[in-house]
């Protein structure tokens, strides 16, 4: 498996997305690898449309969901469709990062946020396969503006070494 999801654990969206989401325009937002659907909640309260993704069959009232494994090779569920904002909580798959920026609606944002080298000490995920390396979503990302970025250790949830990124997209002008 080339991905991983670590484990969420938390009911209540992200501070790091709660932070970035009333910068996100009017327009669908794409929770991807959504788990049992926080962050598509948090969205759907502001009065967006959301696509959720997982692999996982999910029950989120007012999303369009769509069971899908991102990791076997199929091509991208959503072919054509861009979304204002990307939300990625707890979740790598590196095949993905371009798909991902391709997929961005201009001036659209992503927000994503998963953990790094180091969080090994604390747990799951502790495959360094799954971890990203230091600087790893500003170098994925790059082509994008870089709105916010933090790495290290939090202590809440729980005591994890993180990476968070916001970025945009360039918007038409």
């Amino acid at each position: 498996m080339e991905g991983a999801r670590g484990d969420a654990g938390a009911l209540s969206p992200s501070p790091w997305v709660r932070r970035w989401a009333p910068r996100v325009a009017a327009g669908t937002v794409l929770d991807l690898a959504c788990g049992g659907g926080r962050h598509a909640r948090l969205f759907i309260g502001q009065g967006r449309q959301v696509v959720a993704l997982d692999r996982e069959a999910q029950d989120i009232s007012g999303a369009r969901f769509i069971q899908v494994d991102l990791e076997d090779g199929r091509p991208w569920p959503l072919p054509g469709e861009c979304f204002q904002a990307i939300v990625v909580t707890n979740y790598l798959h590196r095949p993905l990062f371009p798909r991902l920026a391709e997929a961005l609606a201009p001036g659209g944002l992503l927000i994503y946020e998963t953990f790094m080298l180091g969080n090994e000490r604390h747990g799951q995920p502790s495959n360094p396969d799954f971890l990203l390396r230091p600087g790893e979503l500003l170098e994925a990302f790059r082509g994008l503006a870089i709105l916010g970025f933090e790495e290290g250790s939090v202590t809440m949830p729980k005591p994890s070494v993180i990476q968070r990124l916001c970025a945009a997209r360039a918007a038409k002008g």
